[in-house]
């Protein structure tokens, strides 16, 4: 198995998912390395995993470690939808041109792929309402990175369709969990506290999103990689939807903080309003279901790991307040 972007968080939770729980794979994680990625977050099972440092955008690299899998799992991307805003071309190179590498690689050497996508790509719902998104709804991305991933999304599908490759897509609520970078909502606030800084939220935080815990959406893509049907698209949500003031309450009373210690800060441009997945698919062809179906639970869970494992985290902490100071947020 070839997992890139293995070294990101998602990515990184994956791998120690697999070794965990799949000993027959051999794994090779290719991870570029970029600020998101932290090749410590594979220290645990650095032993058990072949690491390579490089881009997917080196076609020859690309080429020549597909040619010795038998399943890539691409997880490799740029993510964070403000740095999108403030510098779209990182997001055009690795999301598509970079998917675009794997796709061919894979196609040359037919190997089966699962691409890893975002239920951003649909664009937002209405915060009144029940609707959710399903595999048939239509694209409608609002930033440069949504509309990245959505490009990298029908690549993959046009390639299944026009050169017959095996492949599958995942598109997933909101991760949290263990190494997840403190530029993140959920890090950034427990850090905060963990430092003694007040809380930041956007807006008025009435933005909804479905939250999801890392492990929960890797057991789903190993179920996809089983038994997932090539070409077909599973949405990945455990169902379980806060606003984003919510989640600040919900962090400030775990961590026994005053419920006010938090500060309103300019919104950002464009922000969705409501995220939400149907998962009914996933959950009736592949039998899925989230360990973690109470949020509040997964959330003890990881406020722990940040607070026994600051030597991961506090390196990337300056420079990442340094920046969202730049953006006044």
């Amino acid at each position: 198995m070839l997992v890139t972007g293995g070294a990101g968080f998602i990515g990184a939770n994956f791998v120690h998912y697999t070794v965990r729980n799949h000993p027959d794979y051999e794994v090779t994680v290719l991870d570029a390395l970029t600020y998101a990625g932290n090749q410590a977050s594979l220290d645990p099972v650095a032993g058990r995993v072949r690491f390579v440092r490089g881009n997917i955008l080196d076609a020859p690299l690309v080429n020549r470690l597909v040619a010795d899998s038998d399943i890539v799992v691409h997880f490799a991307a740029e993510s964070h939808v403000d740095n999108s805003l403030a510098g779209p071309a990182a997001f055009i190179q690795t999301n598509i041109v970079g998917t675009y590498t794997i796709l061919e690689a894979v196609r040359e050497h037919g190997v089966r792929l699962h691409h890893i996508s975002t239920d951003e790509v649909f664009g937002d719902l209405a915060l009144e309402g029940t609707d959710k998104f399903t595999e048939q709804t239509a694209y409608d991305p609002s930033s440069p990175y949504s509309a990245s991933k959505a490009a990298s999304d029908l690549l993959v599908r046009a390639w299944v369709r026009s050169y017959g490759i095996t492949a599958t897509l995942s598109n997933c609520a909101n991760n949290y969990g263990p190494y997840q970078h403190v530029e993140k909502l959920i890090p950034r606030q427990v850090t905060n506290v963990l430092t003694g800084q007040r809380l930041k939220l956007y807006g008025e935080g009435l933005n909804v999103r479905e939250w999801t815990h890392v492990d929960d959406h890797n057991a789903a893509v190993h179920l996809i990689l089983d038994r997932g049907r090539s070409g077909e698209t599973y949405l990945i949500g455990s169902g379980d939807e806060r606003s984003n003031r919510q989640i600040i309450e919900a962090i400030l009373a775990a961590m026994d903080q005053p419920a006010d210690a938090f500060d309103f800060v300019p919104d950002r441009p464009g922000h969705d309003l409501r995220y939400s997945n149907d998962s009914a698919k996933i959950r009736a062809e592949l039998g899925w279901a989230p360990v973690y179906g109470d949020f509040r639970e997964g959330l003890a869970a990881t406020i722990d790991w940040y607070r026994a494992n600051e030597w991961w985290w506090k390196p990337q902490k300056a420079a990442t307040e340094a920046r969202y100071a730049a953006l006044n947020r």
